[in-house]
């Protein structure tokens, strides 16, 4: 529905469809992506010129998003240590120990202009199949002694679009170093030791992202090199970076 209303549209209004349920959820390589009641569930329409910091490095929307959805829990005050964290290339992770929501990103080239469908998914109400938002915040209550509300997928949407928004505006005059320093923050991989290929594989450590979204490596006495997500997986369990 929203791949045909996109192109209908005037330029300035924006477009989302959101969902109480999915029956049809879509993830990353043909995965798919379990949607019980109690996820957040949409799909954001946005355009990003070519000829623009963003339209130049158009993987780190997946960045972006992630992060977006990160802050628009942490940015509440009082939930700011809710262990809420990103995951590279596109998902969000209970500390680094479970994953609870994935972005999946899809781009249209029409002359200068980058029609971007961004997928969104993410539990906050349901504690299955893995765990949830809500879950994370009853935990920090009983841990902390707080008193924090459980919240809701319709906050939590308008939140991250509104961050994301901010976001992309960052970015858009700054470039990749108005974010990265945020991002960092967040992500689960810093210092993180992984191997490459298979389990007897060389060490790496990972350093960071680049200028263009993807994922930098150090191996010891080859420097500091790219990993491309669309070719290769990365085991969080094993701490592995294989070829898909």
């Amino acid at each position: 529905l929203i791949g045909r209303l996109m192109f209908e549209l005037p330029e300035e209004m924006g477009l989302i469809a959101i969902a109480v349920r999915q029956t049809q959820g879509k993830g990353r390589g043909g995965n798919v992506w379990l949607s019980p009641v109690g996820c957040a569930l949409s799909t954001l329409h946005i355009t990003i010129p070519l000829h623009s910091n963003l339209g130049q490095r158009i993987p780190f929307i997946q960045h972006l998003v992630s992060l977006a959805v990160v802050e628009s829990v942490r940015s509440i005050p009082g939930y700011e240590d809710i262990d809420l964290r990103v995951k590279w290339p596109n998902d969000i992770y209970y500390s680094d120990l479970m994953k609870l929501g994935g972005v999946l990103v899809n781009s249209t080239l029409i002359e200068t202009t980058f029609h971007i469908l961004i997928g969104l998914g993410f539990n906050v109400n349901n504690s299955n199949p893995t765990i949830c938002i809500n879950d994370l915040i009853t935990k920090f209550n009983k841990e902390e002694g707080t008193k924090l509300k459980a919240l809701t997928a319709d906050c939590l949407i308008a939140r991250t679009v509104t961050v994301l928004e901010r976001l992309i505006d960052i970015f858009q005059e700054k470039g990749p170093n108005g974010v990265l320093p945020h991002y960092y923050k967040y992500w689960v991989h810093s210092g993180k030791q992984v191997r490459l290929h298979s389990e007897e594989g060389p060490i790496a450590w990972i350093v960071g992202i680049d200028d263009y979204g993807f994922l930098q490596v150090h191996e010891e006495g080859k420097g500091v090199e790219s990993v491309h997500p669309d070719g290769n997986s990365f085991d969080m369990l094993r701490n592995l970076i294989v070829p898909k």
